[in-house]
């Protein structure tokens, strides 16, 4: 998962998926298993890619898109406290 500026959300989930490709393929040709590359990328306001349900959908367990969000939120807002020393 990443957090960063919501204009670069497009551009960093390309760079996770061709980033993370030998980490896909080493399983693959070492134990002879089956890998997937999810990214789940949202911007620190929250903001998504189109298209990124059915990456979460693609997640074990129950997770739900609005609990990431969530989680994103109160990052950025404990990185800001932090900053601000508030």
């Amino acid at each position: 998962m990443s957090v960063l500026q919501d204009q670069n959300v497009s551009r960093k989930e390309y760079e996770k998926l061709s980033h993370n490709k030998d980490l896909q393929i080493e399983p693959t040709k070492l134990w002879k298993l089956s890998t997937t590359i999810i990214p789940v990328v949202i911007g620190a306001l929250g903001m998504k890619k189109k298209g990124t349900e059915k990456y979460i959908k693609q997640l074990p367990g129950n997770s739900n898109f609005r609990e990431l969000q969530k989680i994103t939120l109160m990052g950025t807002a404990y990185i800001l406290r932090k900053a601000l020393s508030i």
